[in-house]
């Protein structure tokens, strides 16, 4: 790929993102058709419109990324008199505009997931839809479909409900801020100071997302911890890489919307109608697991234990916090990818072993996921008691189908990510780090280092090389084009 002398950064990594995701079979730009479709979408009048419940007087509010515009859920608590709390999620009717076997669905079903890059971000519906006609946007009326969830007071789900619902967001939050004040390490954001009790009502689905989170570490869940990083552009040439950092802010909405996909799927089941499971199979490389547990004199039993494994990466976040997502890491990459697969009413689907849960879908974000949609045209006919609206064998080829797609998506995120970051490393060679290896396999070997947080490839000094193990590594060459970082070890 030629580049021209006056190009910026941003300007190399979006041609680098188009490149890639050409070659990894998606669909970079909407065709003619869906275009056209676009176009004829009016603004619809959701109060004229909702089938469902009239909840626009509850505190809804959206907590999300700061620059995030497709805002899929929105949430709110109620306290009960017997100190039980309904949580309400409610999640964007994205359905309601997004036709099966139209233009724009057919884009989605190709692409499967938006595509999330350092160059551009590459919605998987046009943005007149994801960012404004079904985005769950401030002070808008939107149809939605709520999971209404009745909580106990130690986290356990009492009951479930899902229905259609009209709602409006009161206040568009962000994690930084809200996290930081939950966590009384920042003022309150003005978004939520505003808004007359809002500020209690976020108290009490705080208290309630610890509540969920501390069950399910109980019962095996994964307390996971690991280095996100973005690179950080002034007039679009790479300054940095900044580590996302994880917040009770973002907890809340992950604990919530674990609670409701899980939901989700047990109402399906009860509905004996089939839903898209999203699950993590037992870990192949279990035995390096243990192998690492051993290093940090832990034992682990012989056969894979999510339980087991959860006590040990808790004794190891209390013991060595610093270190703790490097760990992370290592667990992350032995563990393998999660895959989507059918459960049909005759049949039980595995489990997802990173969560110590059985049923879990992916149901709370369909402006940017087409499994979340899938699984809404099924609960809206479940709902209606009307018939399912894919056939048996089309639900196993798009589980199977989005499974590909999101590894491509992450291969292509990664892709970008690297050339990112050999772009700012281009000027270093020669430099030493401190390094962990992230990956061993026939195809190479993989390592990080720590400032700043980069994955690049082990040239040289590999052999005997296995994941988690940390040593000294000098910078030897970057290609941006090609996302190339090598590293070779020292002795």
């Amino acid at each position: 790929m030629s580049t021209n002398r006056n190009d910026k950064g941003k300007n190399i990594l979006e041609r680098i993102a188009r490149r890639a995701m050409t070659e990894r079979g998606f669909l970079v730009d909407f065709s003619e058709a869906a275009r056209n479709e676009v176009q004829k979408i009016a603004r619809v009048d959701w109060k004229a419109k909702s089938p469902g419940k009239d909840l626009r007087h509850l505190l809804w509010a959206s907590i999300d990324n700061d620059d995030s515009m497709d805002l899929d859920q929105l949430t709110v608590a109620e306290a009960l008199p017997d100190k039980t709390v309904k949580i309400f999620v409610a999640v964007a009717d994205v359905d309601v505009l997004v036709k099966r076997n139209s233009a724009i669905d057919a884009h989605a079903r190709q692409n499967t997931t938006s595509v999330y890059t350092a160059g551009t971000i590459f919605s998987m519906l046009p943005e007149k839809l994801s960012t404004d006609l079904t985005s769950l946007n401030y002070h808008e009326d939107r149809q939605v479909i709520v999971i209404e969830m009745v909580i106990s007071a130690v986290g356990e789900m009492r009951h479930a409900d899902i229905y259609r619902a009209l709602v409006q967001n009161h206040a568009k939050l962000a994690y930084p801020g809200v996290g930081a004040w939950l966590e009384g390490k920042g003022p309150m954001p003005e978004a939520i100071a505003v808004v007359p009790g809002l500020a209690e009502n976020l108290h009490i689905q705080d208290r309630v997302a610890q509540q969920l989170r501390g069950l399910r570490q109980e019962r095996g869940a994964l307390n996971l911890q690991t280095l996100e990083a973005r690179p950080i552009f002034t007039e679009d040439e790479i300054q940095d890489l900044q580590v996302d950092e994880k917040d009770r802010a973002k907890e809340l909405i992950e604990d919530f919307m674990i609670a409701a996909n899980g939901a989700t799927a047990r109402f399906l089941q009860g509905k004996k109608v089939p839903s898209l499971r999203r699950m993590v199979r037992t870990p192949k490389r279990w035995d390096r697991i243990v192998e690492i547990a051993a290093e940090h004199h832990y034992k682990l039993p012989a056969q894979p234990d999510s339980a087991a494994l959860a006590g040990f990466l808790t004794a190891r976040q209390a013991a060595d916090p610093i270190r703790f997502p490097d760990l992370s890491l290592s667990v992350i990459k032995l563990l393998g990818p999660g895959e989507y697969v059918v459960e049909f009413p005759d049949e039980t689907a595995p489990g997802h072993f990173g969560l110590a849960v059985k049923d879990y879908t992916h149901a709370t974000a369909p402006n940017r996921r087409f499994p979340d949609l899938i699984t809404q045209r099924i609960l809206k006919v479940a709902l209606d008691g009307s018939p399912i609206p894919y056939s048996r064998d089309e639900l196993v080829e798009l589980a199977q189908h989005c499974t590909r797609k999101e590894n491509d998506a992450n291969k292509v995120e990664r892709l970008v990510a690297k050339s990112a970051a050999a772009m700012l490393l281009s000027s270093r060679i020669g430099e030493q780090f401190d390094a962990m290896c992230t990956g061993a396999a026939d195809k190479g070997t993989w390592v990080r280092i720590f400032h700043p947080p980069v994955e690049g490839r082990l040239v040289y000094g590999h052999e005997g090389v296995d994941v988690g193990n940390r040593f000294r590594v000098q910078l030897i060459h970057t290609d941006v084009d090609k996302g190339y970082i090598d590293f070779k070890k020292i002795h």
